[in-house]
């Protein structure tokens, strides 16, 4: 059995870094959710939302309930911490821990992808085409190997008569939304070793006591002598 002392300090040293974390994530997961409700209302419109004439990848609102909501209950399971004695107590801590970051990691990660593709396949506007006006995506590529658009600047002022600006509304918005995504990927990443250390290594994981084992030597007269005594030294911080 772990005692107090023992578990207090595995959870110091591992309860910086997950607080730490916790609160780095929430305006990272705000900022997903800002940028794909803007992406929901191209020129701050809200009739192309209620005529269905958004692209679907910022319909799928990866970045509201993916990268934000789910990633703001990781954030919080950071952030709170259980004072309960026991090892099974401290396992659970460990595993719920693990759990929140494992959560944490697939929601960005599907956020990162969703916004990937939305960004080049390019956005769903109303554009000239053969049969004349129809909506639909005429920046996403046809062709293996085809150059995509966003090396090709030229094309985006021509592209969509409507929503004016949508090309580069949806390539900043899409970009914001890959560039938060993948920060919160790399925090829940490097978090995950904090909680892997911690329940490989045992509630003893960070703690600086050195301890010196009792050696006695042989019986002289019915007792045993001390060669050493037993003593706790702790490092300085």
């Amino acid at each position: 059995m772990y005692s107090l002392q023992d578990r207090c300090v595995a959870k110091m040293c591992t309860g910086h870094c997950s607080r730490s974390v916790g609160m780095a994530l929430i305006p990272v997961a705000i900022v997903c959710m800002l940028a794909n409700a803007l992406l929901l209302f191209p020129d701050l419109k809200y009739q192309y939302l209620t005529e269905n004439h958004v692209t679907k990848e910022a319909m799928w609102c990866s970045g509201i309930w993916a990268s934000g909501l789910l990633v703001l209950v990781a954030a919080r399971g950071f952030t709170t911490q259980y004072e309960k004695k026991g090892c099974c107590y401290f396992t659970a801590e460990v595993l719920r821990k693990l759990g929140y970051t494992c959560l944490a990691i697939l929601a960005a990660g599907l956020c990162f992808v969703v916004s990937g593709t939305g960004l080049i396949q390019g956005p769903l506007c109303l554009h000239n085409s053969t049969d004349g006006l129809q909506w639909g995506r005429p920046l996403k590529p046809i062709k293996t190997g085809e150059k995509p658009y966003l090396y090709t600047p030229e094309r985006w002022a021509s592209a969509c008569v409507e929503p004016r600006g949508v090309v580069m509304w949806n390539m900043v918005l899409f970009s914001v939304l890959m560039a938060a995504s993948g920060l919160e990927l790399i925090f829940c990443i490097l978090h995950l070793l904090a909680p892997l250390l911690e329940f490989m290594c045992g509630p003893k994981f960070c703690n600086n006591k050195v301890q010196m084992f009792t050696k006695s030597l042989p019986f002289e007269g019915g007792k045993k002598k001390p060669l050493y005594r037993t003593a706790n030294l702790k490092m300085l911080g």
